[in-house]
């Protein structure tokens, strides 16, 4: 049984007496309200569940059926027209101020656009205020504008272009223009689907919204909002405040949080496209979920103002193909972090991932940050001493409940601060994962305060030495941590040569570094190893990582013994 709990859960649950129920979207207001950490109920989202779980627990859409029967012609005259029978009717001409009303409770009513402009200087230009489903099928190779009002009186029954109480389905061949001058540009109070179409949203306020949910199954669904731009509200059902895009392709540009749902976003399949830019003092996310977002398939494109992607408990990057420029942090999760498929590149952030426990088990994942590349860290920690003794940054850190595991795949960091960075603890048990560090000696390519162990896959982490972090003793796999007399410039080839003299890595700075830390199967603790300087690297480059080198003009610069600390260094974890 999947628990749907969101951040303020554990608020509301209180007063509700229910145990797992969605709040609202804002992790910090819902720690004030609850008077503490939210991060318990963060925590109790799985973040490696698959889009079909999520999907599976959330309330079935509708089907978004666009089949029509014989159609009643309707023709615009320039006066406004109310139907109040289900049924189909098709619709064209011009109402240069007027609207098409539907008044038909209980029923589906099924409009054909077929070459409509309508206008409207008193209200919506299009609304459902009674019906139980509303279609709107665009005529094959129809062109179709609506445009409503500059402004809504307070508590309008319908306040977007295009409004529908009831369910809501866009789809057919034609094309669609809504222009949303006083509110929102389309808008269901249940759900909405967008089966098909050419659509394209201009909106004072949020883009598309369907509080239950909004489904893109196919189309082009292109939309500029001055608020979100598409979005999903409800945040008082668990099953419902979700997002789900499975084909098509669809464009945000936004001034708030460009794709907002209330509870999950699951990205199945089709391309998003998202540009989230405040204009001033707010935040304005790309992609943000209260329970869980999921891009599981697909093409995700996001450049945002604030964080990338951010979830108030959980993030799965399983299968899609993910791009993410931030202002902040380019994935932030307040719980659950989970790569497990896919590829991966934050080109911008300050921090690139951030999460309470962050798994990386597949996938190609590169991180450029400002600040730390991946940080496992929150809000709350213990002083149980782990991470004392040389531990840690200068051993004084506590040590929190958080998680830092690479498991497989491949890992490549670029930070100007910390670059693999635990406030909790570290472990690598496969993969790959390759840090270029910082520069500066306030900060280290690994920091982890409690035990960090390294037990398969290879490690190579360059940075200063002012903070150097190495792995634990006790660690199953060989690794060495070599400071060296004085910083080597950017584009320098090292190598790390065994005993024999045979090259056992290479690698080629992109920044000037004081400090490597190496670990593979091919080291053996205790044995002695050297750096070499110079010479050439060869075959495919990982993060500046090679497999083969030689030695021809190369200069031996640092001795050292696998397992041994470099001296003024730290380990990841407390000394047994």
């Amino acid at each position: 049984m999947r628990i749907r709990t969101k951040v303020m859960g554990a608020v509301v649950s209180a007063v509700l007496g229910a145990a797992a129920l969605a709040g609202c979207s804002s992790s910090s207001e819902a720690e004030e309200e609850a008077g503490g950490s939210s991060s318990s109920a963060a925590a109790s989202v799985d973040g490696a569940q698959q889009a079909a779980a999520v999907l599976a627990a959330d309330q079935e859409a509708h089907d978004g059926d666009l089949a029509t029967s014989d159609a009643e012609d309707v023709a615009l005259d320039g006066k406004s027209v109310t139907l109040t029978e289900g049924g189909t009717y098709r619709l064209s001409g011009r109402l240069a101020d007027g609207q098409v009303l539907v008044n038909a409770p209980g029923q589906k009513v099924t409009l054909i656009l077929d070459g409509v402009d309508i206008s409207s200087s008193s209200g919506a230009a299009l609304a459902a205020t009674e019906a139980e489903e509303l279609v709107v099928v665009l005529a094959d190779g129809s062109e179709n504008t609506l445009s409503d009002a500059d402004s809504y009186e307070e508590g309008a029954d319908a306040d977007a272009a295009l409004f529908s109480a009831g369910d809501l389905t866009v789809g057919g061949e034609g094309s669609l223009t809504v222009h949303g001058n006083g509110n929102d540009g389309i808008v269901s109070n249940d759900g909405l689907v967008i089966a098909s179409g050419t659509v394209t949203v201009e909106a004072a306020d949020d883009g598309v919204r369907g509080k239950d949910y909004l489904v893109v199954k196919g189309g082009a669904v292109k939309v500029s909002a001055q608020g979100d731009g598409l979005k999903s509200d409800n945040t008082e059902d668990t099953k419902a405040g979700y997002i789900a895009l499975s084909a098509g392709t669809v464009q945000v540009t936004a001034a708030g949080d460009g794709v907002d749902a209330a509870t999950d976003l699951v990205v199945t399949g089709g391309t998003l496209d998202v540009t989230a830019k405040a204009t001033d003092d707010s935040s304005a996310h790309g992609l943000k979920s209260g329970v869980i977002t999921v891009l599981e398939k697909g093409t995700v494109k996001v450049d945002a103002s604030a964080d990338g992607l951010h979830s108030d408990a959980a993030v799965h990057l399983g299968g899609a193909k993910v791009t993410v420029a931030a202002g902040d942090d380019g994935v932030h999760a307040e719980g659950d972090l989970v790569i497990s498929e896919g590829a991966v590149e934050i080109t911008r952030s300050n921090e690139g991932l951030e999460g309470k426990d962050i798994s990386v088990a597949g996938g190609s994942t590169r991180v450029a940050s400002g600040d730390d590349g991946v940080n496992a860290s929150g809000s709350t920690t213990s002083s149980d001493g782990q991470g004392g003794g040389p531990g840690g940054r200068g051993g004084g850190e506590s040590v929190g409940d958080y998680s830092l595991k690479v498991t497989g795949g491949t890992l490549v960091i670029d930070a100007d601060g910390d670059g693999f960075d635990s406030n909790g603890t570290a472990e690598i048990t496969g993969g790959t994962l390759v840090v270029n560090g910082p520069e500066t000696g306030g900060n280290g390519a690994l920091d982890v305060n409690g035990s960090f162990t390294v037990s398969g896959g290879v490690l190579l982490a360059a940075g200063s030495a002012g903070m150097a972090v190495a792995p634990d003793e006790e660690s199953g796999q060989g690794w060495l941590s070599a400071t060296l007399d004085s910083a080597v410039e950017a584009g320098t080839t090292l190598h790390v040569v065994d005993s024999d003299g045979k090259v056992v890595a290479s690698y080629v700075t992109s920044k000037a570094i004081q400090n490597l830390v190496y670990s593979s199967s091919a080291l053996e603790s205790g044995s002695e190893y050297r750096i070499w300087s110079g010479g050439r690297a060869s075959g495919e480059e990982t993060g500046g990582m090679y497999p083969a080198g030689g030695l021809d003009g190369a200069d031996e610069i640092a001795t050292v013994t696998a397992g041994d600390a470099p001296e003024g260094g730290f380990g990841g974890g407390p000394r047994r």
